[in-house]
């Protein structure tokens, strides 16, 4: 008896814990920085500056982290996310934490919390 009330429990707990945080991003596909605030989706996307949203995978050309994976997403208001970031960069492990905001289906802005922020568009 003992053992399904703890199973029932950790199993209400994973419930809770998912309604609260989610992992991964709330967009996915190639995004570039060229031209971002530029209405519409970019039409062509073959520059060297661009991120990637893979499932829990972020992927991105500008900056001195190619690549971190998603701990994180939770939505704090309309089209706008908290995120928490993971990297390693061959020495040390490391967070980054965002929030993230989509003003429109082909724009995305994002802002660091330790400052800096930036827009990207969607590739069509």
């Amino acid at each position: 008896m003992k053992t399904i009330v703890t199973t029932f429990a950790l199993a209400a707990l994973v419930l809770i814990g998912s309604a609260f945080a989610g992992t991964g991003y709330p967009v996915s596909g190639k995004w570039t920085y060229d031209q971002a605030t530029d209405p519409g989706p970019a039409k062509d996307c073959v520059g060297a500056r661009y991120m990637m949203f893979d499932g829990i995978m972020r992927h991105d050309t500008v900056g001195s982290v190619p690549e971190l994976k998603n701990k994180s997403t939770v939505q704090t208001g309309d089209r706008l996310y908290r995120v928490v970031d993971t990297f390693y960069d061959g020495q040390t492990w490391g967070n980054v934490i965002y929030t993230l905001r989509l003003p429109d289906p082909d724009h995305i802005q994002i802002n660091y919390v330790k400052g800096g922020a930036f827009n990207l568009r969607r590739c069509a």
